[in-house]
């Protein structure tokens, strides 16, 4: 084989390695970030879940305490009318 067959052939050899290797490295990286979007969308998730639930017990609270407490005489800001 000839110096310019033997340089040819190391040439595209390497350029084909690399360009498996960086495609390999791509995915690698693509797959990373779409889990950190799961993560990140759980989390989310779960937030919006604790938030409801704090909603729902402060409207159970809050029915509780118009049960028990009257205001009569208030405006809308807690100011009496008149």
């Amino acid at each position: 084989m000839s110096t310019a067959s033997k340089l040819t052939l190391a040439g595209t050899s390497l350029v084909a390695i690399s360009t498996i290797f960086f495609v390999h490295y791509g995915q690698r990286n693509e797959k990373a970030a779409m889990h950190a979007g799961v993560v990140r969308d759980m989390e989310q998730q779960r937030l919006k879940r604790e938030r409801q639930a704090e909603f729902e017990m402060q409207r159970q609270l809050e029915g509780e305490y118009r049960k028990v407490q009257t205001v009569d005489g208030e405006g809308e800001e807690g100011n009496p009318k008149g």
